[in-house]
């Protein structure tokens, strides 16, 4: 049962919204505008903040059905955090887009409002904190993905969910390795600036 619930988050991670969202909406392909990636920031620049905001609230709602799917079948948080990780690798490495993807970052969110709502709170605060300040979405991005082991820790979860909760955040870093190279050289897009 575990193996199927694990597999079903997977699926339901790899369910590419960005993408969905934009050819609905505009026609397009995302992945061929803007900075190719299938995430709210991408479709909120090159097609508008409306599906942008629809493309969030998919992305997160899909981590955060992941976890409630594992809360039906298990008590054990641990479980409900796997399902969490397999919807976000879900995310990144979709199925459905021959295993390329996002980078996590609302699907991760979703993970945690079902898993613990206190930490995603928390990695909103530190969020928004970080993009009120720069205007730099993936700066905000990385830096509360930077913090998720931090919190895990000051709200005592067990070392397995430390250790699941620092391979997430790594991943979601690395992830923004081209967003990083970008901010490095002043390149980088502010919120509110459109694509060309």
């Amino acid at each position: 049962m575990l193996a199927v619930i694990l597999l079903a988050a997977y699926l339901l991670g790899s369910i590419p919204f960005g993408l969905i969202v934009g050819h609905i909406w505009a026609r397009i392909d995302i992945r061929r505008h803007g900075s190719g990636n299938i995430g709210m920031t991408n479709v909120m620049r090159t097609v508008g903040y409306v599906p942008g905001v629809l493309t969030l609230i998919l992305d997160a709602g899909k981590g955060a059905l992941a976890v409630f799917l594992a809360r039906a079948v298990s008590d054990d948080p641990m479980v409900w955090l796997a399902c969490g990780a397999c919807a976000i690798a879900g995310h990144n490495w979709s199925i459905f887009l021959r295993f390329q993807g996002g980078k996590g970052v609302a699907t991760t969110a979703g993970v945690f409002l079902g898993v613990a709502p206190y930490i995603a709170l928390a990695l909103f605060c530190v969020f928004l904190a970080v993009v009120v300040t720069t205007r730099y979405v993936s700066l905000g991005s990385i830096i509360a993905a930077a913090t998720l082991p931090i919190w895990l820790m000051l709200f005592k979860f067990p070392w397995q969910a430390l250790a699941l909760g620092t391979l997430i955040s790594v991943v979601t870093v690395v992830r923004h390795r081209s967003n990083i190279g970008r901010l490095l050289t002043g390149t980088e897009h502010r919120f509110g600036q459109k694509s060309r």
